[in-house]
């Protein structure tokens, strides 16, 4: 697997066989935060993706992932993500059912209903 740091605000994974890496166009690009978000979101729903694919026969082997994101402000956060899959070999008529597998990653449902979060300090 491959993730691809493309800009400060957009991401790829690609299914690349062997080790997982992480690669950005220059050495003083980051992995930032933002990053992570963006890769968790493409790495769960590759994964659904890929799992079902699998199950219907279908070849996953060329499925991509970009996410992108917007942020706002007060507070400074991400504002959406746009996540758009590549698969080449997806049949025309599956297109709509893969769309709805992708909603199934955990990742896009936490990001949909999110969390409650809590700081508390340790001793």
């Amino acid at each position: 697997m491959k993730i691809t740091l493309l800009t400060e605000d957009s991401i790829r994974l690609e299914p690349i066989p062997g080790p997982m890496t992480i690669e950005a166009p220059t050495a003083e690009q980051s992995f930032s935060p933002f990053h992570m978000m963006g890769s968790a979101l493409a790495y769960c729903t590759f994964s659904v993706m890929y799992a079902w694919a699998e199950h219907a026969q279908l070849d996953g082997a060329d499925i991509t992932m970009d996410v992108s994101w917007t942020f706002a402000d007060d507070p400074h956060r991400v504002a959406a993500y746009e996540l758009r899959f590549h698969w080449p070999s997806l049949p025309e008529n599956r297109i709509g059912a893969a769309h709805r597998v992708a909603e199934l990653c955990a990742v896009h449902a936490t990001l949909s209903h999110p969390p409650a979060i809590s700081i508390a300090r340790t001793a």
